[in-house]
C-alpha cells in the first residue's frame, strides 16, 4: 500500500507498491501519447525548432481540450495564433514531466528533489484533469459522487474503477504538495 511523500532530510520521500508504480506508469504513458507533438514530415524544421506549428488545431477530444484549453476565448483567430506560437512548447513541457516522473518508478522508495517532485505535481496534475474529464467532473456534486467510490473490490465498472484511480492520483499529488509546502516552511 502506497505510503504518503513526506520532506525529510533527503528530499520528498514517499512509497509505492509494484501495482500502483505500474498504474502511474501505465497512467503516464497514456498520456504521453495524448500529447506527443506530430511533427509532419514536410514540416518547416526552422519552425519546428523554435516551437512554431502553423498547422496546430484546437484537439477534438475534450480530455485533451483540458490539458490544452483556448486561452484567448472570445476570439477564435487570436486563440489559433496563440495555440500555434505556444502548442508544441506546451506538450513537451508536459510530456517532459510525464517522463521525468514515470522514470522516478523504478524502485518502490521514491525520493525527489524540489525540482522533481515539481515535475511529479505537474504530471500528477494533468493525469487527475484526464481522469475528471472522463468521470465528467464538473462542479462540487460531481466530486463528491466520484470521491464517494472507496472500495476497490466493488469496482466492477469503468466509472467505478476510473473514480478510484482519481481518488488515488488526488491524494498522492496532495501528499507531495504537502510536503512540498512543508519544505518550504522548513527553509524559511
Amino acid at each position: 500500500m502506497a505510503k504518503a511523500f513526506t520532506s525529510g532530510r533527503r528530499g520528498i520521500t514517499g512509497h509505492l507498491e509494484r501495482a500502483e508504480r505500474e498504474l502511474l506508469r501505465n497512467l503516464f504513458a497514456d498520456l504521453i501519447g495524448m500529447l506527443e507533438p506530430q511533427t509532419p514530415a514536410d514540416a518547416d524544421p526552422l519552425a519546428a525548432l523554435i516551437g512554431l506549428d502553423l498547422d496546430v488545431q484546437a484537439p477534438t477530444d475534450p480530455a485533451l481540450r483540458r490539458l490544452l484549453p483556448d486561452v484567448v476565448r472570445d476570439d477564435a483567430g487570436a486563440a489559433l495564433e496563440f495555440r500555434q506560437l505556444t502548442e508544441r512548447s506546451l506538450r513537451e513541457s508536459k510530456v517532459g514531466a510525464l517522463r521525468a516522473a514515470s522514470l522516478d518508478l523504478e524502485s518502490e522508495k521514491i525520493v525527489l528533489d524540489a525540482e522533481h517532485a515539481k515535475l511529479w505535481s505537474m504530471a500528477l496534475n494533468d493525469v487527475r484533469l484526464v481522469l475528471a474529464e472522463r468521470l465528467a467532473i464538473k462542479d462540487e456534486e460531481d466530486a463528491d459522487r466520484v470521491h464517494g467510490v472507496t472500495d476497490w473490490s466493488k469496482a466492477d465498472d469503468v466509472e467505478s474503477y476510473l473514480s478510484l484511480v482519481y481518488n488515488f492520483i488526488t491524494w498522492l499529488q496532495e501528499s507531495i504538495v504537502q510536503a512540498m509546502l512543508h519544505e518550504l516552511n522548513t527553509a524559511k
